[in-house]
C-alpha cells in the first residue's frame, strides 16, 4: 500500500474516533438539524416521528454510495406506508453542489436529502467513510450500523429495515 494512502486511511479512522458521538447500536441518536436539497430544514427526531429512519452518508465521487442509493430509494419507497424513511446525508463540499443537485435530479430519488458540506453531521454520527449506514428506530434508538458496501449487501440492509419494521409491529400490537 502507498505511504500516502495508508496515511489517509489512518487519518480518518482516528477523525472518526475522535468526533463519534452517540451513534452506536442501542443510544439514543441526537436530534441534529439538518438542511435539506430543497432549502427546507428539519432535525433527526422530526423524520422518525413517523417510524423507523434509514441515514446514509454519501458523496457524488463514491461509486459504491451510487449503487446502494438506488436500492435505499427502493426500500423508501416500498416501506413508506410502515413509516419508514430514508434520509441520504450529502457530504459534497460546498464547491460541489451543483454536482450534487443535477446527479438527484437525474436519478429522480424519492428519499430525503440532506447537506453536509462541512462535514458536521457526519463527524458527529461517525459517518465519515462512504457509505456509512445507520438505522433508527421510531424512539430514536440506533439498531444497526454498517460502513462500505459490496454487492449483494442490500440484501442484508433489506433484512435489516424487515426486522426493525416487524419489531415496531409486534411493540405497537403489545401496547
Amino acid at each position: 500500500m502507498k505511504p500516502i494512502f495508508r496515511f489517509t486511511f489512518y487519518f480518518f479512522f482516528i477523525i472518526n474516533l475522535i468526533f463519534a458521538e452517540s451513534a452506536d447500536i442501542g443510544n439514543t441518536i441526537p436530534d441534529l438539524k439538518i438542511r435539506l436539497l430543497d432549502g427546507t430544514t428539519t432535525t433527526i427526531h422530526e423524520l422518525v416521528d413517523d417510524g423507523p429512519l434509514m441515514i446514509d452518508f454519501w458523496a457524488t465521487w463514491c461509486v459504491p454510495c451510487k449503487k446502494l442509493m438506488r436500492y435505499l430509494d427502493q426500500y423508501h419507497q416500498d416501506y413508506s406506508s410502515d413509516g419508514f424513511k430514508v434520509l441520504m446525508i450529502n457530504t459534497d463540499t460546498p464547491r460541489s453542489m451543483g454536482k450534487v443537485k443535477s446527479y438527484v435530479r437525474a436519478q429522480d430519488y424519492k428519499f430525503y436529502i440532506g447537506m453536509d458540506p462541512n462535514k458536521t453531521i457526519s463527524k458527529k454520527l461517525n459517518g465519515m467513510v462512504m457509505p456509512t449506514m445507520i438505522l433508527v428506530d421510531k424512539g430514536g434508538e440506533v439498531k444497526w450500523r454498517h460502513q462500505g458496501y459490496i454487492s449483494g449487501e442490500e440484501i442484508e440492509v433489506n433484512n435489516q429495515i424487515k426486522q426493525l419494521l416487524e419489531n415496531n409491529l409486534e411493540e405497537t400490537f403489545e401496547d
